[in-house]
C-alpha cells in the first residue's frame, strides 16, 4: 500500500510539538532533523508509534525522526504544513541540557549544512582528477580547469560557508558574518599577512595565517560577532541602527579576528587533527577497525556527527587535504551493513522482513545506513554482530593499506570516487578490496550468527495452541484483519470514555477499553510483537498478525515517573505469546506517589474498524476483552 506521505508529515509535526515549537527544520539523507524550543513538547513515544517512522533520536533540543528512503517526501509535506518560527530554544530548556549536547548540537548544526557543496566538489574533483589520470581530460584545458576550479571552490571559500552556517544556527545577522569572514580571504589580506617585515596593528604582531580552507577562525569569528553584534543594538538609538550596527561590528571584529581570534582557531584545527593522526600513528589500522565496529552504535544515537569537525578540518587543511580514519571506518561500516541485511533477506521467511532488508541492504550499498541500522541491525543483536564483525574485519584491512578519503560524504558504490588519490594509484583499489571485504566478511558472519525469528519462535511450537501458529508472522499489508484480545490484567474493566484523561476518553489514540488492575502485573493480549517500549516504561506497544497496533498505557500521567516503579520482562523486537508477563510494576508504590492506576488498552489503527467490548466488572487476565472487525 502506497505511503500517504501527508499524513505523515502531519502527525510528526503534531508530535515534536507543532510548528511553533520548531525554531529549525531540515534533514539528511533519511532523516527529519529538528531543532526544537521546548523538548519537554516532543512525544518521542508517540513518534515511534507513525506509520512510516523508522526511528527517533532525541537530545538536548534536537529531535531526529529517521524516515529512511521517503524522508523528501515527508519533508516536502512537512514544509506545507509550518512556517517554523519558534525561534531560539527556551532559556529555560537549555538549564537542563548537558554541555556535551549543546556542543554537539552547535556542531552538527554548522557542519551538517556544508556536506553536500563539499561531497559535491569533492566528488567532481575526484572524478576530473580519474578521468585527467587515464587521459579521458587534459589537466591543461580550459574545460579542465573550469570544472577544477568550481570543484575547489566549496574548501577554498569553506570560512565564507562556515559564516552562513554558524549564523544561521546562533541568529545573528548572516550578511555581516559573511563579509567579516569574507575579508579574512581577500587576496589583499593574504598579501598584507605575507608582507615582509610582518605587519603590526595596535602594536601587535599579525601572523601570516592563510584563512582559505580554514573553520575555526570562521567559527570563532562569527561568536564574536553575535555578542558585538547584540550589545552594540542595544545601545544604538534605532534610527541609525541600519549602518552603524554593522560598521561598528566590522570595525571591531575583523581587527580582533586577525590579531587573536584567527590563530587560536588556526591552532584548533590543526590540533584536532593531530590528535586524530597521533591516535592513527600509534594504533593504526587497529584505530580504524575498532571505530568502524562501533558506528552502528554512535549512529544510533547520533554520536558519530562528532567526527565531523575533524574530517572537515582535515581536508580543508592545505598540508594535508585528506583524511585517514573516520571516512575508511564509514565505507568498512557502511558495506557491512549491507551485507548483513542481505543475508538476513536471504534467511528470514518472513516476506515482509526479507523485503525490508533486501530494500535496506541496496541502500546500504550505495551508503544510507540509517534504513537498515533502525529496521534491520539494532532491532536483532546477532546481526548487530555480524556487523561489527565485518566492520572490524574490512576496517583493520582498510586502516592496514593505509586507505585516505579526499571527500567528506558517506562513502557508499556510488560515492568511490571519494578514495582517488592522483599520487597513490593503489588507494582506490585498497578501498574497492576493503569494500568487497565488508560484504562478504559481514554477510557471512550475519548468515551463520543470525537465526530466523520464525525458526526461532518454532522450537516451543509444541507447547502453543494453533492459534499461535496461525498468528506467528506479521501481515503483507496494512489492512488490519478482524480479530481479538484478552485483558492483560486482572481488575476491573472501565469503559474508555471514563478514563480521567481526554487523549484516551475521546478515541484520538483508538478505540478500547481500560483496567482498573488489581495485580501489578501486565501480560500480552495478543500473540505479537513489541513495537514500543518508552524510557519511562510506563507503557508498550504491540502488533499483531491481524495488523493490529495495540497500546496499553499503565496509569495517568505516570511517564513522570520516569521509569521507576516499572519492570519490563521484554525488549523492543520481541515476538510474544498471549499470556506472556510483558511489565511488572509496583501498583503500592505508583498509588503512594499519587497516580491513577487506570490502563487503556486500546487500538491504535482502528479507525476504520468497529472495536466492541466484550467484558464488564472484574475480569480475569486472559479473559475475552476486544473484539474489532
Amino acid at each position: 500500500m502506497a505511503k500517504n506521505y501527508a499524513n505523515i508529515a502531519k502527525e510528526v509535526l503534531r508530535l515534536v510539538g507543532g510548528d511553533k515549537n520548531v525554531s529549525h527544520f531540515e534533514h539528511c539523507s533519511t532523516r527529519l532533523r529538528f531543532s526544537i524550543v521546548d523538548p519537554g513538547k516532543v512525544d518521542q513515544a508517540g513518534l515511534k508509534k507513525v506509520p512510516g517512522v523508522m526511528g527517533v533520536v532525541g537530545s538536548g533540543n534536537q529531535c531526529q525522526v529517521v524516515i529512511g528512503n521517503d524522508v523528501i517526501e515527508v519533508y516536502d509535506e512537512v514544509l506545507k504544513l509550518g512556517t517554523f518560527t519558534g525561534g531560539t530554544p527556551a532559556p529555560v530548556a537549555q538549564g537542563k541540557r548537558d554541555i556535551g549536547a549543546t556542543v554537539l548540537d552547535l556542531m552538527v548544526g554548522i557542519f551538517q549544512p556544508l556536506v553536500p557543496a563539499i561531497a559535491g566538489g569533492g566528488i567532481l574533483k575526484a572524478f576530473l582528477s580519474l578521468f585527467a589520470l587515464v587521459g579521458i581530460m587534459d589537466s591543461k584545458g580550459v574545460l579542465y580547469q573550469v570544472l577544477i576550479n568550481v570543484a575547489d571552490a566549496p574548501l577554498y571559500f569553506l570560512p565564507v560557508l562556515v559564516a552562513v552556517t554558524m549564523s544561521s544556527k546562533i541568529n545573528c545577522n548572516r550578511l555581516i558574518a559573511v563579509a567579516t569572514v569574507g575579508a579574512l580571504v581577500l587576496p589583499k589580506t593574504a598579501a598584507l599577512l605575507a608582507s615582509d617585515p610582518a605587519p603590526t596593528l595596535f602594536g601587535l604582531t599579525l601572523q601570516n595565517v592563510n584563512y582559505a580552507y580554514q573553520v575555526f577562525p570562521a567559527i570563532l569569528a562569527v561568536t564574536a560577532l553575535y555578542f558585538v553584534e547584540k550589545y552594540v543594538t542595544k545601545i544604538t538609538p534605532k534610527p541609525i541602527r541600519v549602518f552603524f550596527v554593522p560598521m561598528v561590528c566590522f570595525i571591531i571584529v575583523f581587527p580582533l579576528t586577525l590579531l587573536v581570534l584567527g590563530p587560536i582557531g588556526l591552532t584548533i584545527g590543526k590540533g584536532l587533527t593531530t590528535v586524530m593522526l597521533t591516535l592513527y600513528k600509534y594504533v593504526g589500522w587497529l584505530a580504524v577497525g575498532l571505530v568502524a565496529a562501533v558506528l552502528p552504535l554512535l549512529i544510533s544515537i547520533g554520536a558519530h556527527k562528532a567526527f565531523i569537525p575533524y574530517v572537515v578540518a582535515s581536508l580543508g587543511d592545505p598540508s594535508l587535504g585528506y583524511e585517514i580514519l573516520y571516512n575508511g571506518a564509514s565505507l568498512a561500516h557502511n558495506i557491512s551493513e549491507s551485507g548483513a541485511s542481505l543475508a538476513v533477506a536471504l534467511k528470514t521467511k518472513d516476506p515482509e522482513l526479507r523485503s525490508t532488508a533486501f530494500s535496506c541492504g541496496v541502500s546500504a550499498l550505495f551508503g544510507v545506513t540509517e534504513p537498515a541500522i533502525y529496521s534491520i541491525t539494532i532491532q536483532r543483536k546477532k546481526v548487530l554482530y555480524g556487523v561489527m564483525v565485518g566492520s572490524f574485519i574490512s576496517g583493520s584491512f582498510i586502516g592496514l593499506m593505509a586507505v585516505k578519503a579526499f571527500v567528506a560524504m558517506g562513502p557508499g558504490l556510488a560515492g568511490m570516487a571519494m578514495f582517488v588519490d592522483p599520487e597513490n594509484t593503489m588507494n582506490i583499489v585498497w578501498a574497492f578490496a576493503g569494500f568487497g571485504i565488508a560484504l562478504v566478511s559481514s554477510f557471512i558472519a550475519t548468515l551463520f550468527l543470525y537465526k530466523d525469528e520464525a525458526k526461532a519462535e518454532a522450537a516451543p511450537a509444541g507447547q502453543l495452541s494453533g492459534e499461535l501458529s496461525a498468528q506467528s508472522s506479521e501481515p503483507e499489508d496494512d489492512t488490519v484483519k478482524p480479530g481479538s484480545l484478552v485483558s492483560p490484567l486482572q481488575g476491573t474493566v472501565v469503559r474508555l470514555e471514563d478514563v480521567k484523561d481526554e487523549v484516551f476518553s475521546t478515541g484520538v489514540l483508538g478505540q478500547g477499553a481500560a483496567v482498573r488492575p488489581a495485580k501489578g502485573e501486565l501480560y500480552a493480549p495478543v500473540n505479537g510483537t513489541v513495537t514500543m517500549i518508552p524510557d519511562s516504561k510506563h507503557s508498550i506497544s504491540l502488533v499483531d498478525a491481524c495488523g493490529a497496533e495495540i497500546l496499553m498505557h499503565i496509569g495517568m500521567d505516570t511517564v513522570q515517573l520516569g521509569g521507576k516503579h516499572f519492570e519490563p520482562q521484554v525488549k523492543v523486537g520481541d515476538r510474544v505469546r498471549k499470556g506472556q508477563l510483558l511489565i511488572k510494576f509496583d501498583m503500592d508504590a505508583i498509588r503512594a506517589a499519587g497516580y491513577d492506576l487506570t490502563t487503556p488498552v486500546v487500538v491504535t489503527n482502528s479507525d476504520e474498524l468497529e472495536v466492541t467490548t466484550l467484558a464488564q466488572g472484574d475480569i480475569e487476565a486472559g479473559t475475552e476483552l476486544l473484539k474489532w472487525e
